[in-house]
């Protein structure tokens, strides 16, 4: 992971977290949307990370007359044998990177559902599945609303994770303009699909004390029940909270994170530094806050506050395998 993270960071410039957030979802075989404004390299590190990673890759460019067929595939008659045959569309792919994904309509949205929840295609009723890993980077960009589409409810919580793309330091962005105006930098390949898919069971097996799973659990029922867990004012600005799949996203990616950080066991830090990468996009803002400019990382940062975290020690050796 060091090499490919290396190799990486030949490429993009800056984005200490969003990359460690990237390394994570791989490791957890999580799919992740990406916002921020155009120019960030958004694309550029996807891009980046499938050359890296020795395996198949596709990039589908999402626009208003997109299809579903155009994704998934679709049959095909053939006139001179009477027959039809299957074609595979471009989610065939180890990592598939779907940009600006809220400019195709909610029609094709709908077809990456099944994609991304069963790793699996249904054409003409028979199933097709994925190739494993199989991981969904998409993007979007936050301040252009004309042409755009936004993402339902379901298709956002299949994201384990909604990452947020800042501008560069000056620092930075001297960088930046040395490298494009310079001599062009490719990446390597460095890591097969199997390494990849040893990596994530090995990661798997990292410790999780059931605390923490209690805290990621109080977490997100927090976003459902605030007042419940001492948050009475946070009720009227939210109109839903998270579902399950953020309790398991946050554990999942803490155990990544533990694992990206040479631990084989997780800390507090661990779960509670993913919480807003897990939870901006899985609770809706009422219109109260909405109207009050409150952000969904603002409730979030409120749950964070109000919840108290516990006090995990390493667990004994014995355990930790």
């Amino acid at each position: 992971m060091e090499r490919l993270l290396y190799e990486i960071k030949r490429v993009v410039v800056g984005q200490e977290r969003f990359l460690e957030r990237v390394m994570v979802a791989l490791l957890a075989g999580g799919h992740v949307l990406v916002e921020g404004v155009p120019g960030l390299a958004k694309t550029l590190t996807v891009r980046t990370l499938a050359a890296a990673l020795r395996g198949s890759h596709k990039r589908i460019q999402f626009t208003p007359d997109l299809l579903p067929a155009d994704l998934v595939g679709t049959r095909i008659y053939h006139p001179h044998s009477g027959e039809f045959s299957t074609q595979l569309g471009p989610v065939f792919a180890h990592l598939l990177l779907a940009d600006e994904i809220n400019r195709a309509p909610a029609k094709v949205q709908s077809a990456l559902l099944e994609v991304m929840q069963e790793r699996q295609v249904t054409i003409a009723g028979e199933s097709h599945r994925l190739p494993a890993p199989f991981i969904v980077m998409a993007t979007q960009n936050p301040i252009e609303s004309e042409g755009t589409y936004p993402l339902p409810e379901a298709q956002l919580d299949r994201f384990m994770m909604k990452l947020r793309v800042d501008y560069p330091s000056d620092d930075e962005e001297f960088v930046i303009v040395q490298r494009v105006i310079g001599p062009p930098t490719a990446a390597q390949a460095v890591l097969s699909c199997a390494q990849l898919l040893e990596m994530q069971a090995q990661s798997r097996g990292v410790y999780v004390d059931p605390a923490l799973i209690r805290h990621a659990v109080a977490l997100v029922g927090a976003t459902r029940r605030p007042a419940a867990h001492g948050l009475p004012g946070l009720a009227p600005l939210l109109a839903y909270g998270a579902s399950p799949r953020a309790s398991i996203a946050l554990v999942e990616g803490a155990r990544a994170l533990a694992f990206l950080r040479g631990r084989p066991y997780v800390l507090t830090a661990d779960l509670r530094d993913l919480a807003a990468d897990c939870l901006r996009h899985r609770i809706v803002p009422s219109y109260q806050a909405l109207a009050d400019g409150i952000s969904a990382d603002a409730l979030v940062e409120q749950v964070l506050q109000a919840v108290p975290a516990p006090e995990i020690a390493p667990p004994p050796a014995s355990s930790r395998g």
